[in-house]
C-alpha cells in the first residue's frame, strides 16, 4: 500500500490534503484582501500627510469607553484612540491622539490643528457642510438619572419642566433645546438645558442634584451608569440611532484612504476585536461609508 502522511491510507490522506489546501486558500484570500486594502489606503494618502508621517487626532477624553484619560493623567485611551492608531498603521502612518474639548475639534480641523476628529461624532448633514466623515459605528441617545428619586422619562417629550445636563456641542444639547421649544409651544414648562464643557461636568451636575436627567450617546450612558457605583440608572428608551463618523477636512483627500483603511480593519478582524475589548459589539457596522449621515 502506498504510504502517505505518516502511514495514513491514501484516500484519507487525500481528503486531509484537500482540506488543508482549502483552508490555506481561505486564509490566503483573507490575507490578500487585507493587504490589498492596506495598499489602497497607503497609495491614497495625500502627499503632505505622508511627508508628515503622523495623523494628529483631536478627541474629547471625557467620554468613556470611547475616549478618556489614562491613569498617567495625560494619555488618551479608549475605542477611538485604539482605532485611530490601527487606522494610521494600515495607512503607513502614526497617530497622535490629543485631548480637546468636544466643541473645539471641528473648528480645529478647519484650522488644520487636527488632521482627524475621533470623538464619538454623530455624522449629521449639518456637520457634513463643514467636514467630511467616514462612518465606523452606530449609536443612539440614552437618558440616565439618579438611581433614587429620578424622574419618569421615557422620551424627549417627557423632558418638559426638567433640567437636563448635556455636553456642549453634542446632538443631545441640540435635541434637548429643540424639545424645550416644543414644550412651550404646547403650553408646557420649558426644558432647562444646562450645557457643560465636558461630560464629567454634566455627570457632576446630575449627582449633585442641579440637574434632573442626563443625556449621552447610548454606549457612553451605559458606561457612566456602570461606573457610577449604583448612583445612576438608565431610564426611558434610547432614540435616534445614527452613525458615528471620523471627521476630517472637507475635500482634503483623507476620506478615501481612511475608508480603505476601515475596510481593511473590518476584513482582518481588528475592528471587531476593538469593539469586543470595550464591550461595544452591539454598535458594529459592516459597511463604512463617506458622509453617511441619515439626518
Amino acid at each position: 500500500m502506498t504510504r502517505s502522511f505518516s502511514g495514513f491510507p491514501a484516500t484519507l490522506a487525500a481528503l486531509l490534503a484537500a482540506t488543508l489546501f482549502v483552508a490555506a486558500c481561505g486564509d490566503s484570500k483573507k490575507d490578500t484582501s487585507t493587504a490589498a486594502g492596506a495598499s489602497k489606503a497607503q497609495v491614497a494618502v495625500p502627499a503632505a500627510v505622508k511627508a508628515k508621517g503622523t495623523l494628529v487626532v483631536g478627541s474629547d477624553a471625557s467620554y468613556p469607553p470611547m475616549e478618556s484619560i489614562d491613569s498617567d493623567g495625560k494619555t488618551v485611551v479608549g475605542m477611538d484612540a485604539d482605532l485611530a492608531k490601527a487606522l494610521a498603521k494600515v495607512m503607513g502612518l502614526k497617530a497622535k491622539v490629543t485631548n480637546a474639548t468636544f466643541d473645539a475639534i471641528i473648528p480645529g480641523i478647519a484650522s488644520k490643528k487636527y488632521d482627524l476628529g475621533m470623538s464619538a461624532f454623530t455624522d449629521t448633514k449639518e456637520r457634513e457642510a463643514t467636514v467630511d466623515f467616514v462612518t465606523y459605528f452606530s449609536a443612539g441617545t440614552s437618558f440616565y438619572a439618579k438611581a433614587s428619586g429620578g424622574p419618569a422619562v421615557d422620551g424627549l417629550a417627557d423632558l418638559c419642566g426638567l433640567t437636563v445636563a448635556v455636553e456642549k456641542g453634542t446632538t443631545q444639547a441640540d435635541d434637548a433645546t429643540a424639545q424645550g421649544k416644543k414644550c412651550t409651544k404646547a403650553g408646557k414648562k420649558d426644558v432647562k438645558v444646562d450645557v457643560f464643557r465636558d461630560q464629567n461636568g454634566a455627570n457632576l451636575a446630575l449627582s449633585s442634584g442641579r440637574a434632573n436627567v442626563g443625556m449621552a450617546d447610548s454606549p457612553v450612558a451605559a458606561f457612566i451608569v456602570k461606573q457610577s457605583g449604583g448612583r445612576f440608572k438608565l431610564i426611558g428608551t434610547p432614540y435616534g440611532t445614527a452613525p458615528y463618523g471620523i471627521a476630517m477636512p472637507k475635500d482634503g483627500g483623507l476620506a478615501k484612504p481612511i475608508l480603505a483603511a476601515m475596510k481593511a480593519l473590518i476584513a482582518d478582524g481588528t475592528y471587531q476585536k476593538l469593539l469586543d475589548k470595550y464591550g461595544l459589539a452591539s454598535g458594529a457596522i459592516k459597511t463604512p461609508a463617506i458622509n453617511g449621515a441619515i439626518s
